[in-house]
């Protein structure tokens, strides 16, 4: 059975990281749903393309997910961290184990304020950790602490959804050719 990742977007999200991860997802066979943070479908990403995500949060709050994908942005994460859907959504998924992804300012904006790093290690861009009260920040461009994964930002989302989809599938010969042969050649699944 294939592993089901949701991709939260919110107006604003962070368009690159969040298509990076759902390419390299995809390509290590996880089912991706785009999952709309918003009264529509229809989502401006941070430059301002319209993005249609597969359903609506509101939808789907009895479904869950091996992973829950949590992109950056400035406006994305301020526009995630104040649906209370969400926050509802990313505790359940925690609460069960399922794997919790932020990338970028998601840790910093979207977790912290709601306590749900739960004390576990994180990184995430810039100085943003400064006010983080609940995590333990670290410099590393991708983090790992029990269920938790996350990344630095938008120049380290190949890593992190590498990381992320062999995690998920522990498919290490397809995660190390798609890396090899499509990106670069020096991400290996066994030196994680």
């Amino acid at each position: 059975m294939s592993k089901q990742a949701a991709i939260l977007l919110a107006p604003g999200f962070e368009e690159a990281e969040a298509f990076i991860i759902i390419d390299i997802l995809n390509r290590l066979h996880v089912k991706v749903t785009t999952v709309g943070c918003h009264t529509a479908r229809e989502i401006p990403s941070y430059h301002n393309v319209p993005v249609i995500a597969d359903v609506l949060l509101a939808d789907l709050q009895n479904e869950l997910f091996d992973a829950v994908v949590i992109p950056g942005g400035p406006e994305g994460t301020v526009n995630l961290a104040a649906n209370p859907l969400v926050t509802t959504f990313i505790r359940r998924h925690d609460d069960a184990g399922k794997w919790i992804a932020p990338i970028c300012s998601a840790a910093a904006r979207v977790l912290r304020g709601h306590h749900l790093l739960k004390g576990r290690r994180y990184t995430c861009s810039g100085d943003l950790h400064k006010a983080v009260t609940d995590g333990v920040y670290s410099t590393e461009d991708v983090v790992e602490d029990g269920n938790l994964i996350s990344g630095k930002g938008l120049g380290k989302s190949f890593e992190f959804a590498f990381q992320l989809a062999w995690r998920l599938t522990g498919d290490t010969q397809t995660a190390d050719f798609q890396a090899e042969h499509i990106y670069f050649d020096h991400w290996r699944s066994g030196e994680r």
